[in-house]
C-alpha cells in the first residue's frame, strides 16, 4: 500500500460560520473530535485516503483556562494566539481539553477516535513533538513513577548531561513581547533556553519564545556530545512513545527531526518497533544532506522531501524553474525515493489556492500528478486542499499569509461546507468545488488501484526529448510508471497553452520494462478517453494534453497488438521523417 495521508486539525473542523479574529474558545467555538462520525470518516476515506493524520490532539498550551478540571493553566502571555500553537506541548500524556465534548472524557473520545477510524479502514498517525515543550509544561495525567520534565534539573548550569533544559544562568526570561504585569506577569528566572536553537534569554516575536529548548546530551556552548550514561530526556521520551502506541496509533510525524541527535532515534525507534512492529515514523526534516543518514541510521520509515520536490515544484509554479529539474528531484533521492513524502500543502506551507502560491486551485493538475506518481513513496494532502481553500482570512495571531492558522480558533470555510455541521456532502460547495475534490479523489486513489504507481518502477523520460521541437522542458514532463503487465505513460503540462507531444520512447524502456512493441488501444485514467496508440522506439507516442492539466495513459502489454501491423499515411509520414 502506498500511504495516501490526510492532515487535519480537530480543532479547525468547526461549525463556526462567523469567526471574530482573535476570538475565545466561548465565542469561535472549536472542533471535536466526536465530529469525525463514520460518515465524515467515510468522506475523507473516498478521497483515496489510508491513513488519518489528528494534528493538535496532544495538550499545548492555549489561553483557555480549565483549571476546573484539574489542568494545569498557561499564562497567556506566553502562548501565541488564543488556541496556541500545537507545538507548544504542555502534558504529553494527556488529549487537548479543546477538541473534547467532556473534558473529564477527553482520553476516552480520542481512543474512541481512534477505533472509529480504523473501523473506516484508515490508520491513525499522531505528532510526537520531541525538540522542545510549551513554557509551562506540566503534566497532570502522567503515569505513575514519571516525573515531569526539569524537576531534577541543575539550574546553576547552562548544560548539565543530566539535566532535561538549557539555562541561561542568572538571567530574568525577556522576550520582546509584552510579558503582563503584577499577578499576571509571567515570570522566568533563570531563563530556559527556547525552542528554534536560541541560546538567549531575549528571543523575538518570529522566535519559539513559546518553547524550551530540550536537552538529548547535546553542549552547545562546545559542541561536544553526551550520551553515556543515556541521557534522562531519552529515557523520558521512549515512554511517552510506548504510551500512545499503546493507545493504539499507527503512527508518529515527528517534529523538526533534526534538532534532535541522530543517536537518540538510532536507540528509540527499534524500542517501540520492538514491541510494536508495524508502527512507522515519518520525519520532518529539511536537509537533503541528512536524508540517508535518518533513514538508515535513524530507523525512519518516510521523510519529508520539502526542500527538494516540494519546493521544485512550487519554483515551475511560481518562479519560473523549468519542469526539467524534475529530473534532478528523482535523481537526488535515487535509491530512497520511495521513503520519501510529498505534498503540496501542510500547516507550515501556503495554501496552493493562496495569492501567494498559484493563486487558483485549478491549476493543480500537474504539481498534483507529479506528486502522487512519481514514486511508491507517501503523498499527504492538508484537509480543505481538496476543495480549494485559498486561506483569505486574517484569523489573529498569524494574520493575513496565505495560511490556515494553527494559533488562532478558526473555521475553515470550504471544510466548514462540506463537513455541513455533521452531514458532510457536496450540496453547499460551489460546483468548482466539487469538480476539484472529485478531481482529488480520481487521481489519490489511482495511487493504490494502480500497482504501476504503489509498487511499480519508474522511467524518466525527458533525456530522450530534449531535442523534441513537441515537447518544451521548460513546461512539460514525461515518464513510465510500470508492474507487471502495466505500464503507464505519464505527461504533464504546466503551461496555459494547449500541449501536442510526440514523446520519443527509447529502446531502453521497452527492455528494461518488458513492454512490447505495437499498437495499443490505451486509456487515458483521468479523462477516461479510449484512443489507439502506436508503442514503438522509432514513432513517438501522441498526446493532447490541455493548460496546466496531465494524461495517465494506461497500457496493458496483453492488448498490444504485436508484428507488421497496417498503419495510416499519417503514421508512416511520421515514422520516416523521424
Amino acid at each position: 500500500m502506498k500511504p495516501i495521508i490526510y492532515q487535519i486539525f480537530p480543532r479547525l473542523l468547526n461549525k463556526c460560520e462567523h469567526c471574530t479574529p482573535n476570538g475565545d474558545i466561548e465565542v469561535n467555538g472549536s472542533g471535536k473530535m466526536e465530529y469525525f462520525t463514520p460518515k465524515v470518516l467515510a468522506g475523507i476515506k473516498k478521497l483515496g485516503i489510508t491513513h488519518i493524520w489528528y494534528t493538535g490532539v496532544i495538550e499545548h498550551a492555549h489561553a483557555t483556562d480549565y483549571s476546573q478540571f484539574g489542568i494545569t493553566p498557561d499564562n497567556p502571555h506566553i502562548v501565541k494566539g488564543k488556541a496556541g500553537s500545537p507545538y507548544a506541548i504542555s502534558d504529553y500524556y494527556d488529549i487537548d481539553p479543546d477538541i473534547a465534548v467532556s473534558v473529564p472524557d477527553r482520553m476516552k473520545e480520542f481512543e474512541a477516535l481512534v477505533v472509529r477510524t480504523h473501523k473506516a479502514g484508515m490508520k491513525v498517525i499522531i505528532d510526537f513533538v520531541p525538540n522542545h515543550v510549551a513554557r509551562r509544561y506540566a503534566s497532570d495525567v502522567k503515569p505513575a513513577g514519571i516525573e515531569d520534565f526539569g524537576v531534577r534539573d541543575d539550574q546553576t548550569k547552562f548544560f548539565d548531561p543530566a539535566n532535561n533544559f538549557y539555562y541561561i544562568t542568572r538571567q530574568l526570561f525577556a522576550p520582546s513581547i509584552d510579558m503582563g504585569d503584577g499577578d499576571n506577569a509571567y515570570i522566568e528566572f533563570p531563563a530556559k533556553a527556547s525552542g528554534n536553537d536560541c541560546f538567549t534569554a531575549f528571543p523575538g516575536r518570529n522566535d519559539w519564545y513559546e518553547t524550551v529548548k530540550l536537552n538529548y546530551g547535546v553542549d552547545y556552548g562546545d559542541h561536544t556530545r553526551h550520551f553515556d550514561p543515556i541521557p534522562d530526556t531519552w529515557m523520558k521520551m521512549l515512554h511517552i512513545l510506548r504510551y500512545w502506541a499503546s493507545k493504539g496509533v499507527d503512527g508518529f510525524r515527528c517534529d523538526m527531526v533534526f534538532m534532535v541527535p541522530v543517536e537518540f532515534w538510532e536507540w528509540a525507534i527499534p524500542q517501540v518497533k520492538q514491541h510494536y512492529p508495524d508502527i512507522i515514523f515519518i520525519a520532518e526534516i529539511y536537509d537533503v544532506a541528512l536524508y540517508r543518514d535518518f533513514l538508515t541510521r535513524g530507523h525512519f520509515d518516510y521523510l519529508y522531501d520539502k526542500v527538494n520536490l516540494y519546493d521544485t515544484l512550487r519554483g515551475i509554479q511560481c518562479s519560473n524553474f523549468s519542469a526539467a529539474q524534475l529530473t534532478s528531484c528523482w535523481q537526488t533521492v535515487e535509491g530512497i525515493g520511495p521513503q520519501m513524502l510529498n505534498f503540496l500543502e501542510n500547516h507550515d506551507e501556503q495554501r496552493f489556492a493562496s495569492e501567494f502560491y498559484a493563486g487558483d486551485p485549478a491549476l493543480v493538475i500537474p504539481s498534483l500528478v507529479v506528486s502522487s506518481t512519481i514514486s511508491t513513496g507517501p503523498m499527504m494532502i492538508y484537509a480543505g486542499q481538496e476543495l480549494g481553500e485559498a486561506a483569505v482570512d486574517a484569523e489573529g495571531f498569524s494574520g493575513y499569509d496565505g495560511r490556515t492558522t494553527i494559533f488562532d480558533y478558526w473555521s475553515i470555510p470550504t471544510l466548514r461546507r462540506w463537513f455541513n455541521g455533521g452531514d458532510p456532502g457536496v450540496a453547499k460547495l460551489t460546483a468548482r468545488e466539487r469538480w476539484l475534490r472529485d478531481l482529488y479523489s480520481k487521481i489519490l486513489s489511482l495511487c493504490n488501484k494502480e500497482k504501476a504507481i504503489s509498487e511499480g518502477a519508474f522511467f524518466d523520460l525527458m533525456y530522450v526529448n530534449y531535442q523534441n521541437p513537441s515537447l518544451n522542458p521548460h513546461r512539460h514532463f514525461v515518464y513510465l510508471r510500470s508492474y507487471g503487465d502495466v505500464t503507464l505513460l505519464i505527461a504533464v503540462n504546466f503551461s496555459h497553452n494547449t500541449a501536442d507531444l510526440r514523446i520519443n520512447i527509447p529502446s531502453d524502456a521497452f527492455n528494461m520494462l518488458e513492454i512490447p512493441r505495437g499498437t495499443v488501444e490505451a486509456t487515458d485514467l483521468l479523462s477516461g478517453e479510449v484512443s489507439g496508440k502506436i508503442l514503438s522506439d522509432t514513432v513517438p507516442f501522441d498526446t493532447f494534453i490541455a493548460p496546466h492539466n496531465a494524461v495517465i495513459w494506461k497500457i496493458e502489454h496483453s492488448k498490444i497488438k504485436t508484428g507488421r501491423k497496417k498503419v495510416s499515411p499519417k503514421q508512416k509520414n511520421t515514422a520516416q521523417n523521424d
